[in-house]
């Protein structure tokens, strides 16, 4: 059976066989991760529907604030307290808090605050047990192996991506919303279990070399301060900064034109949840067989730099042709695009682009980029949006601002691609 299984993957990447319990194990927990955010997921963009755009954009804030707010927690845990502590305990409390949501909403479906709460809720955790789950693999993966095996990791998180879209699309109408952060509360709670099973291959496989040994060591010191310290003298790291912020203006405006054309296009809010289901689903199967067949081939033949700027530059020709036509159609085409690529290469790409920076370094810094300053930039580009609407901009008119961002996107991402070959060149980590 391990045999086959290493032939398969190994269709995707070179895996040598020493590899294959930690990539099978990190396939797991991705999975379920993912599996469990985007079960969950249409029932956010169904509440969106419901409190309106105006109410969501003033959300936003608040997710950032709530960003702001789990940085220094966890970096006191982190500073604290080993990985095989701390790293199961995340995955647990998002389970008791998704079941907990669940419960209140069966009881009151239509209470608005609950449903705030679990968009501002759901809007941090994605972000941020992501980037946990990214930050140990870069710890126990070596630089060169990152590029071969983290596109077929991805692809455990894009199958959980799929499944879980597919779950809420047929289980909704029996078991309704509350139901479904219920399955979705289920899916972590297996997580732990996932999470454990990789802490014990890291210890068992980092004495044979097949992934780092073992450092599982606090990290010591201050490490918001010292996060903050590390991204102010960065140019590497504040250009990852600015990379986050236009990723994230594009994908503000596409999502505010999603929430206004699906409103206006379907009046039933199940038939809702279903459609950004479907969406969901079309996403990860595609996403899914890029990242198994494409990603990693790219990423060692062609660079890293190639999959960063794939998706940028596709996007100011989408934002374009959205400029021309518009429509639900057209959007859902150009969303779902957008997605696709951003999962199967803008992803894995830029988690490579912290293969260069140190454990503790990266410890202290990359939580800081992937949630309060992505959830910032989420600000910044509502308020943005807010005041495109407010000028009485057409969007079409938005639109061609989206290929402006997409463009200098592009830029960022061509740069960023050629620093890191650089360091890699002179094997010389940027300065932190």
């Amino acid at each position: 059976m391990r045999g086959v299984l290493h032939r398969l993957l190994n269709r995707g990447a070179r895996i040598e066989p020493a590899e294959l319990p930690a990539v099978i194990a990190s396939f797991a927990l991705i999975f379920c991760v993912m599996c469990g955010y985007f079960s969950v997921r249409s029932v956010r963009e169904t509440a969106g529907t419901v409190l309106g755009r105006e109410r969501v954009a003033d959300l936003w804030i608040w997710t950032w604030v709530a960003s702001l707010a789990i940085v220094p927690i966890y970096g006191w845990i982190v500073a604290h307290f080993r990985r095989a502590r701390f790293l199961p305990m995340i995955y647990a409390a998002v389970a008791v808090t998704l079941a907990t949501v669940g419960f209140i909403m069966q009881t009151d479906p239509t209470n608005t605050a609950v449903m705030q709460f679990f968009y501002v809720m759901i809007s941090v955790i994605n972000l941020f047990v992501i980037s946990v789950f990214w930050g140990f693999l870069l710890e126990i993966f070596a630089q060169e192996q990152t590029r071969r095996l983290f596109g077929v990791i991805a692809a455990g998180g894009s199958a959980g991506a799929l499944l879980g879209p597919w779950l809420t699309t047929l289980l909704v109408t029996t078991i309704g919303n509350s139901g479904v952060l219920y399955l979705g509360a289920a899916f972590f709670a297996a997580a732990i279990g996932c999470q454990g099973v990789l802490l014990r291959v890291w210890r068992t496989q980092g004495a044979g070399h097949a992934v780092a040994a073992p450092h599982d060591t606090p990290v010591g010191g201050n490490p918001l301060i010292d996060g903050l310290k590390l991204l102010l003298t960065s140019p590497y790291l504040l250009g990852i900064v600015m990379f986050v912020l236009l990723l994230s203006g594009v994908s503000t405006f596409l999502y505010f034109e999603q929430l206004r054309i699906v409103s206006a296009t379907f009046s039933d809010i199940s038939q809702r949840t279903q459609v950004f289901a479907t969406m969901d689903g079309v996403v990860q199967t595609a996403t899914l067989l890029l990242q198994v067949f494409a990603t990693g081939r790219i990423a060692t033949r062609l660079g890293v730099t190639t999959l960063l700027v794939i998706v940028p530059l596709a996007m100011i020709f989408g934002f374009l042709g959205l400029a021309a036509t518009g429509g639900f159609a057209v959007l859902a085409f150009v969303f779902c695009a957008r997605r696709i690529g951003e999962y199967a290469f803008v992803r894995p790409g830029r988690e490579m682009l912290f293969s260069i920076i140190g454990n503790e370094d990266r410890y202290r810094v990359k939580h800081v980029i992937d949630v309060p300053v992505y959830r910032g930039a989420d600000v910044l580009s509502s308020q943005v949006d807010t005041m495109l609407d407010a000028a009485n901009l057409t969007p079409a008119n938005v639109a061609v601002v989206g290929a402006g961002i997409s463009a200098a996107w592009a830029l960022n991402s061509w740069w960023l691609g050629h620093k890191l070959a650089t360091f890699e060149r002179r094997k010389d980590p940027p300065k932190t």
